[in-house]
């Protein structure tokens, strides 16, 4: 193995354990000396790697915006209909917050540090986001044209950041497909014209699956 690419994988070996760190016990509480135990690496190749925990944590917050934008890109582009896309950007992100603990961690990690000036492009992105498909949804007619795409993109991302978190409170996400399909049952009526109603359990039942890798 070549010593560049050992080293790439050495560095992904200690994203991986932070993550799982910053996703058990949050920012503050997380100590490179466990994050270096459970990556499984000496704090020496830590350290060449990454300065400090804030820089560590960087690049967690980084890797997750990267998978979270590269699902948004591939659900814009898969030819459905604006606003299942918007329905599939929800389950999709909380298939990604269920199954991987780097998207876990730098949603916490984003939330926390947001209350020191943390980042705020992982936000501002997936707003964004979803107002581009929340317009293109009008613009099909699929949501009345008095929608804003600008406030139900921000209500969506507000209302999902809301409902995962409560959902991680009191089941540990246990429930969080569950919930999401009672919010957008409680909002979809809300927002799409009488004529277009009949659709709604089958927009409901909108879902993007990913490629199957390798």
């Amino acid at each position: 193995m070549l010593k560049q690419e050992r080293a790439l994988i050495t560095r992904q070996q200690i994203v991986n354990g932070a993550a799982e760190m910053f996703d058990r016990v949050g920012y503050e509480r997380a100590s490179l000396a466990e994050i270096v135990e459970l990556s499984g690496i000496t704090k020496g190749a830590l350290y060449f790697h990454f300065k400090s925990k804030d820089d560590l944590a960087g690049v967690v917050i980084e890797e997750q915006h990267a998978i979270s934008m590269k699902a948004v890109e591939a659900i814009s582009s898969s030819g459905a209909p604006a606003l299942e896309q918007l329905v599939m950007l929800c389950y999709e992100m909380s298939r990604e917050i269920i199954e991987d603990s780097i998207v876990r961690a730098g949603i916490r990690l984003t939330l926390e540090m947001s209350a020191v000036g943390g980042p705020r492009e992982p936000y501002v992105d997936w707003i964004a986001s979803c107002e581009h498909v929340a317009a293109a949804a009008v613009a099909e007619g699929d949501v009345v044209d008095t929608v804003v795409p600008a406030e139900l993109g921000r209500f969506i991302v507000g209302a999902f950041t809301g409902v995962q978190m409560v959902s991680n409170v009191l089941t540990g996400r246990e429930d969080l497909y569950e919930r999401i399909d009672q919010m957008l049952t409680l909002v979809l009526p809300g927002i799409m014209p009488p004529r277009r109603r009949h659709k709604i359990d089958r927009i409901r039942a909108a879902r993007w699956t990913p490629p199957a890798e390798g």
